[in-house]
């Protein structure tokens, strides 16, 4: 087992060039399912956050009750309204069938309301399929949807609590115990976990990265959702699940970082989407 801490030189290798003469959709395709009557913001934020960090189109679908809102927060994203309030069989059904034959990655589940299980698992199925590589976090997170996922490029991205309902065990406080339950659940089901905490540990079962973040202004409401952006947008430019979470995880702290030095203990998580362009300039390559 490998095991490494995070640092600007490993990220580098994590984050592909983009080419000179690029064209649009070159950079990434992105789709972002979530949000709900309550949670409005969750797949906001995820949105903005894939276009942040260099994805060149992301498509949003949430609940038709949240698109107004949603297409008022930014010009710059691309609604697909779910038929439904919730995930249902047939709204799934229409996002499919609405969907761009050459989306790259999709993330799932922040803030999701989901009316049956099936529905999404039919989704995860049908987006599998097609070879998008998955970010699954919150409602999305169930132990249902693991049979589908080994070795599928798909990236899992619970905290504590949402890990105990994906695996059925409570990651302990113990940092080496941490590593190794993730370790254990990421070797065991074929996937990449990205366990959130005070340190994040993001592992495939075979090498396993660590970020110690000490930025306590982070426990505002809406980085996870951000992360999830970050997961997805870089997910559609290096198919390495492992390496796409774990730069990730590294962009989203040094973001973080950035707006509690500025703002110290009062960010929201708008303010970290304001900062990711200034962070990740260093880790721009163009070939």
């Amino acid at each position: 087992m490998v095991r490494k801490n995070l640092s600007v030189s490993t990220v580098k290798k994590f984050i592909p060039p983009r080419k000179s003469k690029s064209r649009k959709g070159d950079n990434g395709i992105v789709l972002i399912v979530g949000g709900s009557y309550i949670y409005h913001g969750a797949p906001i934020l995820s949105s903005i956050a894939a276009l942040r960090c260099g994805t060149d189109l992301v498509y949003t679908s949430i609940p038709k009750i949240n698109v107004a809102s949603t297409r008022a927060i930014s010009p710059n994203l691309i609604v697909i309204p779910l038929v439904d309030q919730k995930l249902t069989r047939g709204a799934v059904n229409k996002l499919v069938g609405a969907l761009p034959r050459n989306l790259h990655s999709a993330t799932i589940g922040m803030g999701l309301a989901i009316q049956e299980r099936n529905s999404l698992l039919h989704l995860v199925k049908s987006l599998l399929d097609r070879d998008v590589r998955l970010s699954l976090d919150a409602s999305a997170l169930i132990p249902e949807v693991l049979p589908l996922l080994a070795n599928k490029n798909v990236v899992v991205t619970p905290h504590a609590g949402e890990f105990k309902r994906l695996f059925g065990v409570s990651p302990s406080d113990s940092i080496n115990e941490r590593i190794k339950i993730v370790e254990k659940n990421a070797q065991e089901y074929g996937i990449t976990v990205l366990l959130k905490g005070a340190t994040d540990v993001i592992s495939n079962g075979s090498t396993t990265y660590l970020y110690e973040k000490k930025i306590p202004a982070m426990t505002v409401g809406g980085t996870g959702d951000v992360l999830s952006g970050l997961v997805a947008g870089l997910l559609s430019k290096n198919r390495n699940a492992l390496e796409s979470a774990a730069a990730a995880t590294f962009i989203n702290g040094l973001a973080g970082k950035s707006v509690q030095k500025r703002l110290g203990l009062h960010m929201t998580s708008m303010d970290l989407l304001d900062d990711i362009p200034t962070v990740m300039k260093p880790f721009d390559k163009i070939v």
